[in-house]
């Protein structure tokens, strides 16, 4: 099974000019094409797990605040060919990044790549004009932990321009009735993460704790909670990453294949 992530040399005559700061990865054994900085912020599993847990069903309109490089817009536009995709994202060298892994994965016309604050889609989108919303929001808070010197891995780890409070009220407004908002967050800030979207009027439907192999304790949730819906929380299996000979577990596998089956 190769890695999630395979670096090649980019041999084009655009990729020569970009070969010193930027690299053309093969994610999912060359099935989707990413363009990243060298240095810089870099997409990780996270944006793997959190594409496998949502659940869509066909023409619907999904929207990813905070989206990077545009992994999961690409990654659930390459596999559900009815769905409208929407990226936004702060950063303005990352968003233009974004616009070009769509542009290099032909995705264009079907997900689309906004630059600006997320946190203004209250005043910018139309209420409730979406069936899911989808965040890999910063895990940190500004005071707790080192603040990379690398502004643009700072911005994307602590929460210095948007914090998942202020997702899950975007959701909120964005969401239609009965419909999920779905986030990735570390284990150890689960009650925030409840007592966050709880104060957005969205209630905690699904989680799963993600290990890296069964013997370490969890460092992720996969969440998902609805606007509008009642109470009850459907808790999964733990998901491992790895099994403890340090090769990717059989779900792990499971999961990167299911990713690459088209609808």
């Amino acid at each position: 099974m190769r890695d999630i992530v395979e670096v090649i040399p980019i041999l084009t005559s655009l990729g020569q000019m970009l070969l010193q700061d930027k690299t053309l990865d093969h994610l999912l054994s060359g099935f989707i094409k990413i363009l990243q900085k060298r240095k810089g912020y870099r997409f990780s599993i996270d944006s793997i797990l959190l594409a496998n847990f949502i659940r869509l069903r066909g023409a619907q309109k999904v929207v990813d605040l905070g989206t990077g490089s545009g992994v999961i817009p690409i990654i659930l536009g390459t596999k559900f060919k009815s769905t409208e995709i929407w990226g936004v994202e702060i950063q303005e060298d990352l968003a233009e990044m974004a616009k070009r892994n769509v542009e290099i994965n032909h995705l264009s016309g079907r997900v689309h790549i906004l630059k600006g604050d997320a946190r203004n889609l209250v005043h910018c989108m139309e209420s409730e004009g979406f069936d899911i919303v989808l965040t890999n929001p910063p895990y940190r808070r500004i005071r707790s932990g080192r603040l990379n010197l690398q502004r643009e891995r700072a911005i994307a780890r602590h929460e210095i321009m948007g914090s998942l409070t202020d997702m899950a009220r975007v959701a909120f407004h964005l969401l239609k009735p009965k419909t999920s908002f779905y986030v990735v967050y570390p284990a150890v800030r689960i009650a925030d993460l409840i007592t966050s979207v709880r104060e957005s009027h969205l209630e905690p439907k699904r989680l799963r704790l993600v290990h890296p192999n069964e013997r370490k304790r969890a460092q992720l949730i996969l969440f998902e909670a609805t606007k509008g819906g009642g109470p009850g929380v459907e808790i999964h299996p733990p998901l491992f990453i790895h099994d403890l000979n340090g090769q990717y577990s059989e779900e792990m596998r499971s999961i990167y294949s299911s990713v690459l089956e088209k609808n």
